[in-house]
């Protein structure tokens, strides 16, 4: 199932990306794994994929342990200060720095273990209240914030998108924030750079690679549906 599924996916993002003009090196595919076993990761894993994106950092951590080491692990889900020190130094990319209070955190922390982490700004461009992420209209004294950080260095944007029935309905939403991306690009802030949009996911990745993701980030896709982890 696995095998076929993913087939599928890379086969619509190769469309995708040649119907946008862009390049095969721009998008990289994350194969969402939570809630899956290990045994389904490993086979992912065998059949080409480097990049796993987890919810929970408890988890990222126990599958960190038994699986490959050359895995990319991204922190995809909303992450709590007190889970940030477990993951310093365990992560690729976190790509859910919703708060000022979480990149603190994670600067400090970071510091503490003498490392750089790299992260991604989630914005909450549906302005939902069920999601979390700063509002798009990010604040000046935020952005000062960002742009002190000694140890924590931001490396794009992200977002999840509203839950909508057509894929194209979200369009706006994936153009918004590449607007967003391209303004906070021109204004040259100090430790911010725009280098990656991570917005799309199974039931969009299509299109937020025409608006211009570089990850895209699909569970259902390639595992199937989810099973709640005892």
């Amino acid at each position: 199932m696995i095998s076929e599924n993913l087939e599928n996916v890379k086969r619509n993002i190769e469309t995708a990306i040649i119907k946008s003009g862009r390049n095969h090196d721009d998008v990289q595919l994350i194969a969402v794994s939570k809630t899956k076993p290990v045994e389904m990761l490993q086979e992912a894993y065998d059949l080409g994929i480097r990049d796993f994106g987890e919810n929970k950092a408890k988890e990222l951590l126990e599958k960190r342990t038994v699986l490959p080491e050359d895995i990319r692990w991204h922190m995809i889900g909303h992450l709590q200060t007190n889970k940030v020190k477990g993951l310093i130094g365990k992560t690729y990319l976190i790509h859910s720095i919703d708060s000022v209070h979480l990149a603190d955190c994670i600067d400090t922390e970071s510091a503490k273990a003498g490392v750089v982490t790299e992260g991604l700004i989630e914005i909450n461009v549906g302005m939902e209240e069920s999601k979390h992420g700063f509002a798009p209209e990010l604040d000046v004294d935020v952005l000062a914030r960002f742009a002190q950080y000694k140890n924590l260095r931001i490396r794009g944007l992200m977002t999840v998108a509203p839950d909508l029935v057509e894929a194209d309905l979200i369009r706006p939403f994936f153009a918004k924030l590449r607007a967003l991306s391209v303004d906070m690009k021109a204004k040259n802030i100090d430790n911010i750079r725009m280098d990656y949009l991570s917005m799309g996911m199974t039931s969009d990745y299509e299109v937020a690679i025409e608006e211009g993701a570089n990850f895209v980030r699909v569970g259902t896709g390639i595992f199937g549906n989810r099973e709640r982890m005892e």
